[in-house]
């Protein structure tokens, strides 16, 4: 944490101090303007108001003219970078920073938002400008951020009836407890036809917990090589979340999120709580029936939580860096951002938004939309793998056999052997290398486990 401080600060500082401008580059013309690209992802609602932010840019700006291109996926972004023609400015996720940073595919923004006079301070979530630091550098400008929250069905979780019943419950929405959260599990379960809690079996769905019971997720938090599952803090932390989420009287067993997924059984009041983001509130808007809330992820020891966070970069080498840089500060600017926060998907990295109505939206559910923004302090970033898909594919049936094998005999030897499955693909083995005779050498491996250019 003291590091991460001190990095947040080497940035602000940066970012806040006199620098040089940067050097003068291709200025367009009212008649022959410069031409600009950006590309982005989302939810259409999002796209659509994405849309309005260039058009109002380029209206603003006759000298400039932005073209917009939507994908479907972050992962459509990083593939367009490495194209022969990237876009000159994009949306990221966190989770591809590492990549886009070493294979210099970006650069950073301090030095450009700082001669556009743009103030940091308490005008950003912190947790979200550390998460887009790198190199001592602000990389890219959070845009949004969204910690993993709990949602819960209003209907099967009563507060008021639990507290009646001598059954533990939480003060506020500002904080609770494991033990809560099981016992919540537990209300929710007691009602006819309704199971208690749902949580994915993947490491994105265990990593709160994990991080809540003072463990970590891997051996380093920059260049890990493997996962620490077997490590104490983590098992004590995994057995404590394995009672409640092994116990299919309180989660649903596969068999019948085969029927019916978490989602599907959430919406139709068969399930008292599910893990997620802000974006899945649009989706449980559209069941007028359903009634929602939110709460943090449960604590174990400290809260804790991960988050989807994405940002705003400028290519290597755009049309023009100082007109990419305008259209980021206007992108960024609290009017257009609560224009996208509108749709209800996001959480906005800028305070001022995230503090006002366009993203708390008081007159429609959930009635704590406060929660997200309190999370995003307890969020702790993983670190950015380019082939966290692979090693969530490799992991996958050991991780189904932790929350759903009839009987788990030894959780020591099982957390054993994930780290041992999650070394092969965070540190596979070496290319087959040419011996000094130049034969292969035989002592190599011949199928070397392969590494994927997707990300999470």
């Amino acid at each position: 944490m003291a590091a991460g401080a001190l990095l947040l600060a080497t940035v602000l500082a940066g970012c806040s101090a006199d620098s040089d401008n940067p050097p003068p580059d291709r200025q367009g013309t009212a008649k022959k303007p410069v031409k600009l690209t950006f590309m982005a992802y989302g939810a259409a609602e999002e796209v659509e108001a994405l849309k309005g932010t260039v058009a109002q840019f380029n209206q603003d700006n006759p000298k400039v003219k932005v073209s917009f291109t939507a994908v479907d996926s972050e992962q459509a972004v990083v593939k367009a970078l490495r194209s022969e023609t990237p876009p000159d400015i994009y949306l990221l996720s966190r989770q591809d920073l590492g990549t886009v940073v070493s294979e210099k595919l970006n650069q950073p923004l301090d030095e450009l938002l700082a001669a556009r006079d743009i103030a940091f301070g308490d005008d950003y979530k912190r947790d979200a400008l550390m998460a887009f630091s790198e190199e001592g550098r602000l990389q890219c400008m959070p845009y949004a951020v969204s910690p993993m929250v709990i949602y819960f069905n209003t209907n099967l979780i009563d507060w008021n009836a639990m507290r009646e019943a001598d059954l533990p419950t939480p003060r506020s929405h500002a904080f609770w407890t494991f033990d809560q959260f099981a016992a919540a599990a537990e209300f929710a379960a007691s009602r006819p036809g309704a199971k208690g809690v749902h949580i994915d079996p993947t490491l994105e769905g265990i990593a709160p917990f994990i991080y809540s019971g003072g463990g970590e997720l891997f051996d380093d938090p920059k260049q890990p090589t493997s996962l620490t599952l077997s490590e104490e803090k983590d098992r004590e932390a995994l057995a404590e979340v394995l009672d409640v989420l092994r116990n299919n009287q309180l989660t649903p067993t596969p068999k019948q999120l085969e029927k019916s997924d978490a989602l599907e059984r959430f919406t139709t009041g068969k399930l008292g709580m599910i893990a997620g983001y802000r974006n899945l509130v649009p989706e449980l808007r559209k069941t007028p029936s359903l009634q929602f809330d939110v709460m943090p992820m449960p604590a174990i020891d400290n809260e804790r939580t991960i988050g989807d966070v994405k940002g705003l970069c400028i290519s290597a080498t755009p049309g023009s860096t100082s007109a990419a840089a305008d259209f980021v500060v206007h992108a960024m600017a609290p009017e257009a951002v609560a224009e996208v926060a509108k749709a209800g998907y996001l959480v906005p990295a800028s305070n001022e938004v995230a503090e006002s109505d366009a993203f708390l939206q008081r007159d429609q559910l959930p009635a704590h939309a406060e929660v997200f923004n309190r999370s995003v302090r307890d969020i702790v970033t993983p670190p950015a793998l380019e082939i966290w898909s692979l090693l969530e594919e490799a992991l996958a049936p050991h991780l189904h056999q932790l929350f759903y094998a009839r009987v788990l005999e030894d959780l020591q030897a099982a957390t054993e052997e994930i780290d041992e499955i999650s070394r092969t693909v965070l540190t596979p083995p070496a290319e087959e290398t040419e011996s000094p005779s130049g034969t292969a050498d035989p002592s190599s491996s011949s199928d070397p486990t392969p590494t994927s250019s997707s990300s999470p």
